[in-house]
């Protein structure tokens, strides 16, 4: 572990593969903020029946099959949730479990063939900084798989291409008794603002898909300055400037009709698509395509609506796609994780370590 907190280790190749292309698999070890994370109590439903699960720690928590097609075709399956209180934490726990398995089965069975397999367990990926201080050199691979999606047979290779941008509305405060004339509120020019901002096709409750988004996220308000900032996604990179030229129109078109009003405009660069790096290295998603139907399953291939570590890893020169660890409801109470999709997730990591030993550089 370096002073950053990244975890990396090595399984040696097997005797006559230690010339095969070196690959990584990569896990985040921490849980979404949005939701409690800390006391989590993980229950085990054996041979799932398709009933309603009432968490039992708030009973008002209940995963519904009814809610839930994933779900309804776990019947049979052991599936894991929380007690109703915190996160299950399964993103991306259920990735750590799983490449520490899918380890520990290759150490055991020294005749399944692999060539030189790193691993790396990172912070900070939910909050945007996953990446930041992962020293691609150090971990010296040719390639990795991050292990943090949902349902088995996910493939995923493109994710949105995203940006922050902040606007900063500036007022004047004085004494509310004596404001007559004089008070610019920062606070009322920022909801006029946030107003305006489009409900329709354009908001991440309203899209889907291959669209993209304006999602204001954080609000830090005071009378005198109050800045917004607005989550910028879309999966071509060209776009975000229309949508960022857009906000910062809508910004100052607010303050116009607020007199003594001023704002700040800032952006801030969060990651790319993904894709624009893997489509330069097509043997990379087509090897996690083939370990997939070597595991008794078709692909299903769709875009991240959001980001992963290997979102920004794969600009920082280590090419890095995402395979299915069999998380559902993430960053929710009603999280949950089918026990058998972790394992059919391990034989996926074995089978591309198998494929890659047979590779050249």
């Amino acid at each position: 572990m370096d002073d950053y907190g990244y975890v990396m280790a090595t399984v040696a190749a097997t005797p006559g593969r230690e010339h095969a292309p070196v690959i990584g698999f990569i896990a985040h070890v921490d849980t979404s903020p949005e939701m409690p994370g800390h006391d989590v109590r993980p229950l085990v439903h054996n041979r799932y029946d398709g009933r309603d699960l009432v968490l039992p720690d708030d009973r008002a928590m209940v995963l519904r099959a009814s809610d839930n097609p994933a779900l309804a075709a776990q019947i049979g399956h052991t599936i894991v949730t929380a007690s109703g209180l915190t996160l299950l934490g399964s993103d991306d726990k259920a990735g750590v479990a799983e490449i520490i398995a899918a380890a520990e089965h290759l150490l055991a069975h020294p005749e399944i063939e692999h060539g030189p397999i790193r691993i790396a367990f990172t912070p900070d990926e939910e909050i945007g900084r996953g990446a930041n201080h992962f020293d691609v050199p150090r971990f010296g691979a040719h390639c990795a798989y991050t292990l943090d999606g949902g349902g088995r047979g996910e493939l995923e290779y493109e994710s949105f291409s995203a940006d922050a941008i902040t606007a900063t509305f500036k007022g004047f405060n004085t004494h509310p008794g004596y404001a007559k004339g004089r008070m610019v509120n920062a606070i009322r020019v920022a909801a006029d603002f946030v107003a305006r901002l489009p409900r329709e096709g354009m908001s991440p409750e309203t899209t889907d898909g291959y669209e993209g988004y304006l999602h204001p996220y954080q609000v830090h308000a005071a009378v005198d300055a109050t800045s917004v900032k607005v989550l910028v996604r879309d999966f071509v990179t060209e776009k975000l400037k229309e949508k960022e030229a857009y906000v910062e129109q809508l910004a100052r078109e607010t303050v116009r009709v607020h007199p003594g009003a001023s704002v700040e405009v800032t952006i801030e660069e969060s990651y790319r698509n993904m894709r624009e790096v893997l489509e330069q290295h097509p043997r990379v998603v087509d090897y996690a395509r083939q370990a997939i139907r070597l595991a008794g399953m078709e692909p299903i291939e769709r875009p991240i609506r959001g980001g992963t570590d290997g979102s920004r890893l794969s600009f920082m020169g280590l090419p890095t796609p995402n395979l299915f660890a069999g998380e559902h409801n993430f960053h929710s109470r009603l999280e949950w994780v089918s026990a058998e999709d972790m394992d059919v997730a391990v034989t996926v990591i074995v089978r591309l370590c198998e494929l890659w030993a047979r590779s050249d550089h």
